[in-house]
C-alpha cells in the first residue's frame, strides 16, 4: 500500500455500517417491484428496523445542500400518503373517472361511501409503504462523514460486480432462484426480477468504473485495467441479457464515464509514444469486437438478437400506448392513484390487445407518474428535472478535473435512469431506489480530490 492512499475505515460510524448492510439487503432482496413477492417484506422490515435504530442512536444529520433531495422525497411520500386518505363521497365523485364506481354502489343499493383518493387503495398503501426505503438511504448518506461519502461509489461498484457475476453464472447453467424476486425463467436478469432493470444496473458500472479507477487524481495504476476488464465484461453481460433498452443505456452509460475521466485518460497517456497509445487502443477495440463477435455467434448475444428481429407492431408497449394516453386524459388532473395500473388497464383493455400474459405497467414510468399522481405528479416531475439540470449544468461546467468526477458521476446515473424510464419502470424496484438517493446525493456536493478514493488504492 501507497503512505498516502486512502484505507477503510478501521472504526466505521453507526451511519455508515447501516448503510452498508441496508444496501446488501437490498441486493439481495429489493430487486423486484412486485408488492406481492417475499423481497418487500424482507427490505421493508430491515427499512423500518434501520430507521428506528438510526432514530435512536444517530445524530439527526444537517446538510444544507441535500435539503432539495429532502424536499423530493418528502413531497412524493406526502402525496402517497394522501391518496389514502378517506374523502367525502360528494369530493370523490367530483373526481374525474370515478362515475363507474359511483354508479356501481348505486346500483347494489349501497349508500356512497367515504374513500381514498386512490381508485385501488390497497396498490396505493404497497406504494406508499415502498418509500420507506428512500427515506431510509437519505437519512443515513446525509449522516456520514465526507471520507466514507466517498467511499459510496466504489460500494455501488462492487454491486454491480456481484450482480454481473451472478447474471454469468445464469448465463452458463449455473444460476439458482432467488427467493426474494419473482424471477423470469430462461432470462438473464441477475439479481432483479427484469432484464432491463438488470442490464440498467450493469450500465451504471460502466460509468462508475472509470469513475473509480481515476479517483483521487492520480494515475489508476493496476485499477486501470481492472477498470478496462470490468467494462468489457459488463458490456458482454448486457448483451447476453436480452435488454434492448439495455443496448441503449450501455452505450450511454460507457461513453459518460469515459467523458467523465477523459483529462485522466489523457494524462496517462501523455508520456507514452504515439505508437504504444494506438496499439493499446487498438488492442481494447480488437478485443472488444472479438468478444462481442463471438457472443453473437454462439447466440448468447440475445439483445442484439431481439433488437434486429423485433417488430414493433407485436411490441405491447407500443399497441398499448393509446390505451394509456387515454386513460390518462380520463383520470387527469387527479390522477388514478398510485401502483393501480394493472386492475385499471384491465378495465380499459380492449379486445384486441387480450393474451395469455398481463400488461403490469404502462412501460414508461414518465407517463405512468402522470397517470397516478394527475397534475402534482407533472409538477413533482417538472421540479425534479429542473433542479437535475442545474446541478448537472454546474457540475459539467466545472471542467474535466477528476476531482469534479462524482458530481459528474452523479448526474450521469440519473440521466440513464431517466432514459430507462421511458421505456421500463426500474425506478419501482427497492435496489434502484436507494441508487437514485445515493445519486443525487453525489450530485449535490463536490469531492475534493484529497479525500478518500472510492475505493482503496494499491501499488
Amino acid at each position: 500500500m501507497s503512505v498516502h492512499s486512502a484505507r477503510l475505515p478501521i472504526r466505521a460510524s453507526l451511519p455508515f455500517a447501516l448503510l452498508l448492510s441496508f444496501l446488501v439487503v437490498l441486493w439481495f432482496a429489493g430487486g423486484a417491484s412486485r408488492g406481492d413477492v417475499s423481497g418487500q417484506i424482507v427490505v421493508r422490515a430491515c427499512a423500518w428496523l434501520t430507521l428506528g435504530v438510526s432514530v435512536l442512536f444517530v445524530t439527526p444529520p444537517r446538510e444544507p445542500r441535500l435539503r432539495p433531495v429532502a424536499l423530493l422525497v418528502g413531497a412524493t411520500t406526502i402525496v402517497a400518503l394522501l391518496q389514502l386518505v378517506p374523502l367525502p363521497p360528494s369530493i370523490w365523485q367530483a373526481l374525474p373517472g370515478r362515475t363507474i364506481f359511483a354508479e356501481a354502489a348505486a346500483a347494489s343499493g349501497q349508500v356512497q361511501p367515504w374513500r381514498p383518493w386512490a381508485i385501488v387503495p390497497w396498490a396505493a398503501a404497497n406504494a406508499a409503504s415502498s418509500l420507506i426505503v428512500p427515506v431510509v438511504v437519505l437519512f443515513l448518506t446525509a449522516s456520514l462523514t465526507a471520507n466514507e461519502r466517498a467511499l459510496l461509489p466504489g460500494v455501488v461498484l462492487c454491486l454491480v460486480c456481484a450482480s454481473m457475476l451472478v447474471g454469468l453464472l445464469k448465463l452458463i447453467g449455473a444460476g439458482f432462484d432467488n427467493p426474494f424476486v419473482n424471477d423470469s425463467v430462461g432470462q438473464v436478469a441477475g439479481n432483479f426480477a427484469n432484464r432491463n432493470h438488470f442490464a440498467l444496473f450493469l450500465a451504471l458500472g460502466l460509468i462508475l468504473a472509470p469513475v473509480w479507477a481515476y479517483r483521487g487524481g492520480r494515475l489508476p495504476g493496476w485499477r486501470g485495467p481492472m477498470a478496462a476488464a470490468m467494462g468489457l465484461l459488463l458490456v458482454l453481460t448486457i448483451l447476453a441479457s436480452g435488454s434492448r433498452a439495455g443496448l441503449l443505456v450501455g452505450v450511454i452509460g460507457l461513453c459518460l464515464g469515459l467523458v467523465i475521466v477523459q483529462r485522466g485518460i489523457r494524462q496517462s497517456l501523455s508520456g507514452q509514444p504515439r505508437r504504444v497509445v494506438l496499439l493499446l487502443v487498438g488492442s481494447l477495440v480488437v478485443i472488444g469486437i472479438v468478444l462481442a463477435i463471438a457472443t453473437v455467434s454462439s447466440d448468447r448475444a440475445v439483445s442484439i438478437t431481439r433488437l434486429v428481429g423485433a417488430d414493433m407492431g407485436d411490441d405491447m408497449r407500443s399497441r398499448g400506448l393509446p390505451v394509456v394516453m387515454t386513460m390518462i386524459r380520463e383520470y387527469f388532473p387527479a390522477g388514478a392513484g398510485l401502483g393501480g395500473f394493472d386492475p385499471l388497464f384491465r378495465q380499459h383493455e380492449p379486445f384486441h390487445l387480450l393474451k395469455l400474459t398481463y400488461f403490469n405497467h404502462a412501460h414508461d414510468d414518465w407517463l405512468e407518474v402522470v397517470l397516478d399522481t394527475g397534475l402534482i405528479g407533472v409538477l413533482l416531475q417538472g421540479i425534479a428535472l429542473l433542479w437535475w439540470g442545474r446541478r448537472s449544468l454546474e457540475a459539467w461546467r466545472r471542467g474535466g478535473a477528476l476531482r469534479y468526477a462524482v458530481p459528474k458521476l452523479g448526474s450521469a446515473t440519473l440521466l440513464l435512469v431517466f432514459i430507462a424510464s421511458l421505456l421500463d419502470y426500474p425506478a419501482r424496484t427497492p435496489l434502484m431506489m436507494a441508487i437514485i438517493v445515493l445519486a443525487a446525493c453525489w450530485l449535490t456536493e463536490g469531492y475534493d480530490q484529497h479525500r478518500s478514493p472510492a475505493l482503496p488504492d494499491a501499488d
